[in-house]
């Protein structure tokens, strides 16, 4: 019973950690971001990133939606500029599990069962989405969030809903002090 907690717990702390997004953030400590209030997307930046344009969409509507909830405004003459950029790499994770029983101190040749040895190996695509905000008066970088994590997506839905997450939880430290 107490191998199939443990199981379970393990079980459970692997599927969170793969649907989880690892952020973090970087930003120059003498920038005023109270000063900022409106934002557009600067275009230059987003077309270099290598995606399709309908996840680029996906991002830019979920960022937009994003900084709009913080209070934030899309204009046409803003303050800072907001660019992406993207890149992928494939994972291979290789986990071994080793189980033995048996009774008695040491070698037993009575000993009943054996060792079970399980190896389970996994593939799949990890994801980094950066998000600039880029100051625009002084066109200097003045905040960028990174997020990573898997991207196991099998159709259009799911897709929709991890991008929504990673920029969620990349732009919820922006600005910085407001971490949540």
């Amino acid at each position: 019973m107490k191998y199939i907690k443990t199981l379970l717990l393990v079980s459970i702390v692997i599927l969170s950690s793969c649907s989880s997004v690892k952020v973090a953030t970087d930003f120059d400590a003498k920038v005023d971001f109270n000063k900022y209030k409106t934002f557009a997307f600067y275009k230059k930046g987003i077309d270099q990133a290598e995606i399709s344009d309908l996840d680029k969409k996906r991002i830019l509507r979920a960022i937009e939606a994003e900084l709009v909830a913080k209070g934030f405004s899309k204009s046409e003459n803003p303050d800072m500029l907001v660019s992406i950029f993207t890149k992928s790499r494939e994972r291979v994770n290789v986990n071994q599990s080793n189980f033995g029983y048996g009774f008695g101190w040491g070698w037993n040749p009575w000993m009943w069962g054996g060792m079970n040895n399980n190896v389970n190996v996994s593939q799949y695509t990890e994801g980094t989405l950066f998000v600039d905000f880029i100051d625009k008066e002084k066109k200097e970088l003045v905040w960028q969030g990174v997020g990573t994590g898997a991207l196991r997506i099998q159709n259009r839905e799911k897709k929709e809903i991890r991008i929504k997450q990673f920029v969620k939880e990349i732009v919820s430290r922006f600005p910085p002090g407001e971490e949540k």
